[in-house]
Order: C-alpha cells, then sequence, then structure tokens
C-alpha cells in the first residue's frame, strides 16, 4: 500500500507487480483480499487506496502510548509557540510523524494532517537525534544502507561528517538542523525516553528561519522540549 502516493493515486494490476516485484497472481489476489476488506477500491483496471484506510493509522494511534500522550503535547506547543511541533520515531533510513501539530491547525480534538509523513533520518532534527541515540554498529549499518544526496544546498551527505553530527547530538541532548531538509525552515528536537533511559522517540520542532535564529531557538524552544519530556517520562513505560 505504500507504493501509493500523490503521483500514483491508481494503478493498474501490472504496475503494483512491478512495485513490488511480485507474481501477478500473488498480488492479485491480495489486492481483491483489500477491496473486499474496504480498504481498496477497484474501477475498471486500476486499484486505489479508500479513506478506510486511515482506521490502520487510527488504530495504531491509538494503541501507541507515546502518540497518544503527547499528541496533547504537540497541539500545546504548536499554539503556544507558533511552531510546527511533532513526534517521530526511526523507521529504517525514515523518521515516522506519530503526533503532529501546527499553529494553523490545531484543533481540539487533535488533527491526522502529517501524522504519517516520513522523511529522511540523515538530515532531520528528529532523525539525527534518534540516530544519535543508535549503538555506534547501529548507526554504521545506517551509513552503509544509506544514499545519501543533498535536498538543498545545505544538506550534509559526508559520510564523516554525519558520524561528527551524531556524536554531537548525542553529547548536547539535541539536534538542530538548519535548512538541510527544506530551504527557509530550521528545527531542534530532543530525545523521548521510558522510564528505563530506553529511547522510544523525538520531540521537536519547527519554523520558518524568518521567525527565531538557530541561537533563539537553543534559547526559547530548547528548554520548553525537554522540561515536556522530562514531565512526561515517567508515563512512558
Amino acid at each position: 500500500m505504500t507504493i501509493f502516493g500523490p503521483d500514483s493515486r491508481a494503478m493498474t494490476l501490472s504496475a503494483i507487480a512491478r512495485e513490488v516485484d511480485l507474481p501477478k497472481a500473488t498480488v492479485r489476489r491480495t489486492l481483491l483480499t483489500l477491496v473486499h476488506l474496504g480498504y481498496m477500491e477497484e474501477e475498471g483496471r486500476l486499484f486505489s487506496l479508500r479513506p478506510t484506510i486511515l482506521r490502520l493509522a487510527s488504530s495504531y494511534l491509538g494503541a501507541d502510548p507515546v502518540s497518544t500522550i503527547f499528541q496533547p503535547v504537540c497541539e500545546r506547543l504548536a499554539r503556544e509557540l507558533g511552531v510546527t511541533c511533532s513526534v517521530a520515531v526511526l523507521d529504517a533510513e525514515e523518521a515516522v510523524m506519530i503526533a503532529y501539530a501546527s499553529p494553523r491547525r490545531v484543533h481540539a480534538h487533535g488533527t491526522m494532517e502529517g501524522i504519517g509523513l516520513r522523511l529522511p533520518a540523515f538530515c532531520t532534527a528528529v532523525g539525527r537525534i534518534l540516530l544519535a541515540g543508535r549503538s555506534s554498529a547501529e548507526r554504521e549499518a545506517f551509513l552503509a544502507a544509506l544514499d545519501a544526496r543533498a535536498i538543498t544546498p545545505y544538506t550534509v551527505t559526508d559520510k564523516d561528517k554525519l558520524r561528527q553530527l551524531w556524536g554531537q547530538a548525542e553529547s548536547d541532548g539535541y539536534a538542530l538542523v538548519d535548512q538541510e531538509a527544506e530551504i527557509g525552515f530550521r528545527s531542534i528536537a530532543v530525545p523521548v525516553r521510558r522510564r528505563d533511559d530506553r529511547l522510544i522517540a523525538a520531540l521537536n520542532v519547527g519554523l520558518r528561519v524568518e521567525h527565531a535564529s538557530c541561537q533563539e531557538m537553543r534559547d526559547t524552544s530548547l528548554p520548553r522540549l525537554l522540561a515536556e519530556v522530562a514531565d512526561l517520562q515517567e508515563q512512558l513505560l
């Protein structure tokens, strides 16, 4: 289902089979099962996702204590600081948003906007602090599989430099990324740890560069992030 997106909203059986590299008969059986369950729609030769697919995300988010606990935090920080706020977990080479709020779209009962968004871990603040918390062996495995391509002129792609940045983030207790993933946008993230000190997620705020300098983010956003994480750590079993 992850092969569907803005550029491939509807696909033929043959196209899907090519993308997932499986026999057409196997793919067709799977697609028909998903159609029967209501997750996909078949129209002529084309298959597409149905809104019912969101139930899967809702079930995960409802069962995940981190997203449940931190969604109100994201909404509060977005409202009070005028920033985009998110919580992310590491999934292979990407950081996946499991809680999210922006100052323009904060609702009383939360928002699905941004939730499920996948970003490259190597050049985002959330990804960098999550990787900083991994073992040296895990970091090296990540680098070995990484195809580091510049997204902006500021993106760090040199693997030795990435090692240095992970070490710095581990030492500092936070990661700040300035326009590496998007021109005109900077963000800062801190680790979210369970009571046993295991790293499970990252809490992040981001804003347009004209709204705060890197130092201003360290002075204002960072203390709030650290305080929020410390206040909620006892709830993270």
